[in-house]
């Protein structure tokens, strides 16, 4: 052979190994991550003719798949769409799928491995093959109370068993309706995103897991705990004037609309927590150091990490924090102070539990076709966020809150309930956030909840914490509570 044929066919041969390489390498190393895409819409046609499996709430389809006579076997729908759609997402040919239709695909679609077995049945005896169902832990008379709590306003509320950290209730406004997004109509689809896109607040923003607000007064809890840990006790006096000049600033502090919380005498820790005194809070915060008061919303969770419940939550942090100035302003939630409702709802829960902060979960069955469970979540101790002495100290002081507090509104009739009221100021001109953090019964704890309506206007005591309690009692009183 002469050169010249030498050096084609070694071409020929290097192109030929490339292109074997090159293909083994798309559908061995990238096939998962290239099926999973959300723009591999062959993909999800193909799903489109599988029976999909169910999102399933107290024994409830509040996602599931009914034949029809086109082109594609299936179709998606969502009976009480826009009430559960900060859970369940959608399943859309256009734009992918979000949130648990999104973390559970593998199993809803019947492309899980655990499924393989059942998926070879079908192939040997002409089975149509099915997905897998999957069981939510959520309430459903909390999620409705939930939403109906936040109406037409803009929030998220949060709702967990602190025992166990399952999610109770996950609500987010605006809220959309998904079964428009999973149509078949790709027209239609696409209209209905750009209108949700051009909507002011967006819809599609999951305000509960992926939003982050300045919390306000319910961040004076973590407070309390750092100082409650450092030796403080409930009656311990801490000061309280009307006016603090922050540390190395000319700057002034003042409590809510410039009121007293003492005649700016000392007041005992507890005291100064029920009316929810700013003065005494930055006052405190700055006893205390930013070492304790950072380490103490660590435990809690406020790292500044986000986390997978399976659902991607948002993290929540302290900020930076630069000299006592800036301390003391954090300590009553403002500054750089961000937490996600989610998180909120875990500083109750992990308070409610004994101090111990538990994960939380939404996921609490996965079910094959046949209804044989393949996986069940277990409850997860994530870590102790306090001592249990420090707890119930904390608890004390909490139903100070709502016993003759900022936090009346939450009062549920022979019940005892803890909670936190906050509001938090977000710009000169824009309305304050409101918030409520609580739990109850709070000598036996079985819900912890978080409120967060954005721009509300009011107060944390006003506007939130009448929505905590409703939502509370939704779950106590299917408990006869």
């Amino acid at each position: 052979m002469n050169a010249p044929l030498r050096r084609v066919a070694i071409s020929v041969l290097v192109l030929f190994t490339l292109l074997i390489v090159n293909v083994n390498y798309i559908q061995v190393v990238r096939s998962d991550e290239l099926r999973r895409d959300q723009g591999n819409t062959r993909v999800l046609a193909e799903e489109y003719n599988r029976e999909r499996g169910s999102i399933i709430v107290d024994g409830t389809e509040v996602a599931l798949s009914v034949p029809t006579d086109g082109r594609l076997t299936y179709l998606r729908q969502y009976p009480q769409g826009p009430e559960y759609a900060a859970v369940t997402g959608y399943y859309s040919l256009v734009y992918g799928n979000a949130l648990t239709e999104y973390a559970a695909n593998d199993v809803l679609s019947g492309n899980d491995p655990r499924l393989t077995l059942r998926r070879l049945s079908d192939l040997f005896t002409g089975r149509d093959p099915a997905g897998g169902d999957v069981l939510l832990t959520l309430d459903a008379a909390v999620q409705e109370a939930a939403m109906t709590a936040l109406g037409d306003r803009t929030g998220a509320i949060v709702a967990l068993d602190p025992r166990t950290g399952a999610v109770l209730g996950q609500a987010s406004t605006p809220t959309y309706d998904p079964n428009q997004l999973s149509s078949h109509e790709p027209d239609a689809i696409r209209a209905y995103w750009d209108q949700l896109q051009a909507a002011d607040p967006e819809p599609l923003f999951n305000r509960a897991i992926s939003g982050s607000f300045s919390p306000g007064s319910v961040f004076k809890v973590v407070v309390s705990a750092a100082a409650l840990a450092d030796g403080y006790e409930p009656d311990t006096a801490v000061p309280a004037p009307d006016v603090y000049e922050l540390p190395g600033s000319s700057a002034t502090l003042e409590n809510f609309d410039g009121s007293s919380c003492n005649g700016g005498a000392d007041q005992p820790l507890i005291e100064a927590l029920t009316i929810s005194c700013n003065t005494a809070f930055a006052e405190l915060g700055v006893a205390l150091g930013e070492e304790r008061l950072r380490e103490t919303a660590e435990a809690f969770g406020i790292d500044g990490e986000g986390f997978e419940m399976p659902l991607q939550v948002e993290a929540s942090t302290l900020g930076e924090i630069e000299g006592d100035a800036q301390l003391a302003v954090s300590s009553i939630g403002q500054q750089d102070v961000q937490l996600t409702p989610m998180q909120a709802a875990m500083v109750a829960a992990a308070i409610a539990n004994g101090g111990v902060l538990m994960s939380p979960y939404l996921v609490e069955q996965v079910r094959a076709p046949d209804l044989s469970v393949i996986d069940q979540t277990d409850p997860e101790e994530r870590q102790r966020a306090v001592s249990a002495e420090v707890a119930e100290q904390l608890t004390e002081m909490m139903r100070s809150v709502v016993d003759n507090g900022t936090g009346r509104a939450a009062r549920l009739p022979g019940i005892q309930v803890a909670g936190k009221t906050g509001t938090a100021q977000v710009a000169e001109g824009v309305p304050d956030h409101n918030w409520f953090i609580g739990f109850a019964p709070a000598d036996d704890p079985q819900i912890a909840v978080a409120v967060f309506v954005a721009n509300g206007g009011g107060t944390g005591g006003g506007v939130a914490a009448p929505m905590g309690r409703d939502v509370m009692a939704a779950l106590l009183a299917g408990q006869g509570g």
